[in-house]
């Protein structure tokens, strides 16, 4: 058996294919595009819908994949009738005018319910929820589902709506996760009746056809993709584990952390697994603040960079993108002005040290799993073992824990056995300086 897994990010949407040992044996990439329209920035869906469309032609033709799983970013809905979307899918990115966002604010419940802290932007959704129908009431009013993004194009493809916790339980302000069940909002809103019954993430939920052959393919309900990576090392029985999952954004998921000392100012809230259970969680927006410090370097960072970064005293001081546990500071570049590579040495030491505040703050003791694309070349896993070398560190075989998670649920719901390969330990750097440049850097900013 073979699954294709369109995984959506928020800067770059892709697709594998991945065989029952876990190999990725193929992948496409593109970047959704956004627009402005009514007074909104969106997504273009159709032609995300049409890259994805070509892109799973090609999977089952040369693949003879049978099923389609999906794995999409955090904070975005979609509001559709019967056949199509009534409303454009909104950008995250975008705050709500003064008045309005003063508005809807008082209508978010509190965090000892959802434990959803009140985020700028889209960051919550609920939130964005309240602006669009204040806006838009008709498109509330002539949608009869409610979908999280995941969702949609699982039912863009498989003809049927439903409902998936680990998306609802995203920090979306629709989620009670102590009493597993939708948020005072919901009801306020009157959207219970426009929730579709839950199906667990992976959950066949209908069929398409693909390719030159047409051959009918399952369409699997789709998975929040930071829990899929969180459910991706799980299941491996590796023990008490923290999953620092890197993308766009990164988000750390403990679930050993009690939910007592989540701190609500510091982005800090409870996701929920695919199986409902509560995961504190802390994040910051690190693949979008590595892309701002370092100029938008996309090569390899090498040791001596990290090192000459680290004698200088070069360092970067939150906060260049909005959320993350130190909210509203303005990044900036301190001690000299380094050159290309340099800059981006800085931007992957300030994930770091990002990373290791969170750490703390989200009581991590046990084994930590650093997955995704700010640790190519394995660096980023390098220095945080060097920081913490009281913790056992593993990277992912493939940086793509998202996927693979995704894959495996996918798999398990058919019955069939997923090998992802194991974590790999992790050999912590050696640079000289590295704990008095951590001790400065934490000086300055806490």
């Amino acid at each position: 058996m073979k699954v294709a897994v369109l995984d959506f990010g928020k800067t770059n949407s892709k697709l594998f294919v991945f065989d029952q040992d876990g190999r990725i044996l193929d992948e496409r990439r593109t970047k959704p595009a956004w627009a402005r329209k009514g007074g909104f920035s969106v997504l273009d869906e159709a032609a995300l819908h049409d890259w994805a469309v070509r892109a799973l032609a090609d999977a089952v033709d040369h693949h003879r994949v049978e099923g389609l799983m999906v794995s999409g970013h955090g904070c975005t809905f979609a509001l559709v009738n019967e056949t199509a979307l009534t409303h454009p899918i909104l950008d995250y990115e975008q705050e709500p005018p003064a008045d309005i966002a003063a508005q809807i604010d008082r209508s978010i419940p509190d965090f000892a319910e959802t434990f959803s802290p009140r985020l700028p932007l889209g960051f919550n959704f609920g939130r964005h929820m309240l602006w669009l129908k204040a806006v838009e009431p008709r498109a509330f009013a002539a949608a009869t589902s409610i979908l999280g993004y995941p969702q949609h194009w699982s039912w863009r493809f498989g003809g049927r709506a439903v409902s998936e916790v680990s998306y609802l339980g995203c920090h979306s302000h629709l989620w009670a996760p102590r009493q597993r069940d939708f948020s005072s909002l919901v009801d306020a809103e009157g959207w219970r009746g426009r929730m579709p019954a839950f199906a667990r993430a992976g959950t066949v939920i209908g069929e398409q056809r693909f390719g030159e052959a047409a051959r009918p393919i399952a369409i699997h309900n789709g998975v929040h993709d930071s829990n899929a990576a969180l459910h991706a090392y799980r299941r491996q029985q590796l023990g008490p584990l923290t999953v620092v999952s890197t993308g766009t954004w990164v988000v750390v998921l403990n679930p050993d952390c009690p939910l007592e000392v989540l701190d609500r100012d510091r982005d800090m809230l409870v996701n929920v697994d695919v199986d409902g259970g509560p995961v504190p969680t802390i994040r910051f927006m690190g693949g979008r603040e590595f892309a701002v410090i370092s100029g938008g370097w996309q090569g390899a960072i090498s040791s001596g960079s990290i090192q000459r970064v680290i004698d200088a005293g070069t360092m970067a001081l939150p906060s260049f993108a909005p959320g993350g546990p130190m909210p509203g500071r303005i990044g900036e570049v301190i001690g000299g002005t380094p050159g290309a590579e340099d800059r981006a040495a800085v931007a992957l030491l300030y994930v770091a040290l990002m990373v290791d505040l969170c750490l703390d703050l989200i009581h991590s003791k046990n084994t930590v799993i650093v997955d995704g694309g700010l640790n190519t070349g394995g660096l980023l896993a390098s220095v945080l073992a060097q920081l913490r070398p009281g913790q056992a560190f593993l990277q992912g075989a493939t940086l793509e824990g998202s996927a693979t998670g995704a894959a495996a649920l996918a798999f398990e719901s058919a019955g069939r056995d997923f090998a992802a390969e194991a974590p790999e330990p992790v050999r912590a750097s050696r640079f000289a300086g590295l704990a008095g440049y951590r001790d400065d850097w934490r000086g300055r900013v806490t």
